[in-house]
């Protein structure tokens, strides 16, 4: 960012920057993420297979699974927001819901494979 010098208090920005700033504060709000599925499960096929021999297979492409899960993390990032800014809530029920967060990201440690970059994935409570 610039700052134009014929007023000190008037930052300039390009235009290039000002979308890229748009973009990020957008997909936060809306809970976007641009999160890229590990190298090796690319083009690859969750099998949920039926205990029914007679039932038939679900097939479901590992990059859309992939994103469900990544809106669930998402989503539950902004739910922790809104817990920890929440004006009516006290400092004990703040605590408490916090807690059942902090629980449900444990409990989708198991997706953490799918996730190329580590700093991206799931912790629990043991994991900070």
């Amino acid at each position: 960012m610039n700052f134009d010098t014929s007023s000190p208090m008037t930052p300039t920005m390009h235009m290039d920057e000002f979308r890229e700033v748009v973009r990020e504060v957008l997909n936060e709000e809306l809970g976007i993420s641009d999160e890229r599925l590990m190298g090796r499960w690319q083009g690859g096929t969750l099998v949920l297979q039926p205990g029914d021999p007679t039932a038939k297979a679900k097939e479901i492409p590992l990059e859309n699974f992939f994103h469900k899960v990544v809106m669930v993390r998402d989503r539950l990032r902004v739910l922790e927001s809104k817990i920890n800014s929440h004006p009516k809530l006290d400092d004990e029920d703040r605590i408490e819901l916090q807690q059942y967060v902090t629980r449900m990201y444990g409990s989708l440690t198991t997706f953490n494979i799918l996730f190329s970059d580590k700093e991206k994935q799931f912790r629990g409570a043991s994991s900070s």
